[in-house]
């Protein structure tokens, strides 16, 4: 996902979409774990992705306080 379709969102959604991806996460943890993970790939992707909701939430909370 871009920067740009990220800032577009409302801190509503972006909250949400950070909790499906820390599910998510979790379950990839899950399955890497237990020998059911395919796609190792997916890992890193989510977590690029949580970075990146969180560094924009971080910028919209901020942008706000002020």
């Amino acid at each position: 996902m871009k920067a740009e379709d990220v800032r577009a969102k409302t801190v509503d959604e972006l909250s949400d979409q950070l909790n499906d991806l820390s599910k998510e996460a979790f379950n990839l943890r899950f399955q890497a774990a237990s020998g059911q993970l395919e796609n190792t790939a997916r890992v890193r992707q989510v977590r690029r992705e949580l970075a990146q909701v969180k560094t924009i939430l971080n910028e919209k909370k901020r942008v706000s306080a002020s």
